[in-house]
């Protein structure tokens, strides 16, 4: 995994800062056992204009979720162990994830299934899953909170925090959003006793954090949306949202719609007309302009020769096939404001694939860098793109690709790790 300037290995016991011009080894921590076994982890950095009580407080930390429901703050430049709390015996806590605007983060557990036996039995089970919520600067708990399907319906199957309201989606093809703030009443503190656990101390083992966040009515919804695959998108200035409806006919499209009153944006539908493995991808742009980012392959029914003849198409080939020129992705650098776009072009020999940067505001190409590393479709590709570094991860023998993008192309660096 690449986080800020650091590549972690093994389950992140191991860390790499990528800060010099080759990776150095930060720190490297004991094994964990198999109960110690972290599942998911949070970066975290405390604002600047923060005034905090503890001064490691203001130093960059990760949030570690362990198998045995220990939430662990580790210091990100030497794996100390700076806080830990005990979340549940009751629930298995699998999950993490960030709600930036409210400061604060969340941890689902894992959703409960009706077994087949249960149905058989008339045993009918109404809790989903539970999530804690935490403040993050300091770190302190809000609670515990049951996603019910006798409050919220039959057909809840997961939920996520974002923006302070909660999002829960429905196999129906629906999602619903709720003000949190509406739903929490009673808060309790880390380290403070709580008449909710007998008096013992919140995030204590073996008692953890009680479930103080009761939800006996559905609250008014904010939001509703029928969407395929249960995904919508909300950005934009004024707010919109974008969706794909879940009928057949509109598959392969996006609709862009008001937020206030659902009103179709103009030129609100759009897709692409190609013919691909890949789905194209759209989302709003993160440098919050308002601006949409719509990516897929290139679309073109003619081809011209080397020698300049022009050749149509006389059967339909996909779009993205490895022989022709593809996007595959786009990340955004917010310090130099630069688009980072991954294209593939199978003409330069079969898996080879490079880095165009473009300016943000014009689109105007700037440089492309090739990665020595092929890019090969069949496994998992990431690629991170922070200020002067961009790492290239592909999931298959754990090769990392490290490039300063601010050398001259005959020194740029690769390394492979632990390959």
């Amino acid at each position: 995994m690449y986080e800020n300037c650091k590549l972690y290995f093994e389950n992140y016991q191991h860390c790499y800062s990528c800060v010099h011009a080759e990776p150095q080894i930060l720190y490297k921590l004991p094994t964990r056992s198999k109960q110690e076994k972290i599942e998911d982890t949070l970066m975290c950095h405390s604002p600047v204009e923060k005034s905090l009580s503890s001064p490691s407080d203001h130093k960059p930390s990760l949030l570690a979720l362990t198998a045995n429901n220990w939430l662990i703050r580790l210091s990100a430049e030497t794996g100390e162990e700076l806080q830990r709390v005990y979340l549940s015996p009751n629930y298995k806590f699998r999950y993490l994830g960030w709600d930036v605007s409210q400061e604060t983060f969340y941890v689902k557990s894992v959703q409960n299934k009706e077994t087949p036996l249960a149905r058989q039995a008339g045993i009918t089970q109404n809790t989903v899953m539970h999530i804690a919520i935490f403040h993050v600067f300091p770190l302190d708990v809000i609670g515990i909170m049951e996603i019910n399907k006798k409050v919220f319906g039959n057909g809840v199957i997961g939920a996520d925090l974002v923006q302070g309201v909660l999002a829960l989606y429905y196999s129906n093809k629906s999602v619903k959003m709720y003000s949190f703030e509406h739903i929490v009443q009673r808060k309790v503190t880390l380290g403070k006793q709580s008449p909710l656990l007998g008096g013992k101390t919140v995030g204590d083992a073996p008692f953890g954090i009680p479930l103080n966040i009761q939800i006996t009515d559905c609250p008014p919804v904010l939001f509703k949306v029928s969407c395929a695959e249960n995904s919508v998108q909300i950005g934009g200035n004024p707010w919109h949202y974008i969706y794909t409806p879940p009928r057949k006919k509109d598959e392969g499209t996006y609709h862009i719609c008001s937020l206030k009153d659902g009103t179709m944006a103009t030129n609100g539908v759009q897709e692409m007309d190609s013919y691909s493995l890949e789905n194209d991808g759209i989302f709003f742009h993160p440098d919050d302009s308002g601006r949409i980012i719509h990516v897929g392959p290139p679309i073109s029914q003619v081809t011209v020769t080397s020698s300049g003849r022009t050749v149509k198409r006389r059967f339909q080939q996909l779009d993205d096939d490895p022989s022709q020129k593809t996007f595959r992705m786009v990340e955004y650098e917010d310090e130099l404001d630069l688009l980072a776009i991954v294209v593939t072009n199978g003409e330069e020999g079969e898996g080879r694939a490079c880095i165009q940067l473009h300016d943000n505001q014009t689109g105007q190409l700037l440089r492309t860098i090739d990665l020595i590393e092929t890019w090969d479709e069949t496994n998992k590709n990431e690629v991170f793109f922070d200020k002067d570094t961009i790492v290239h991860i592909e999931q298959k023998n754990a090769k990392f690709c490290y490039t300063d993008i601010c050398s001259e192309p005959e020194s740029e660096i690769v390394m492979r790790l632990f390959a």
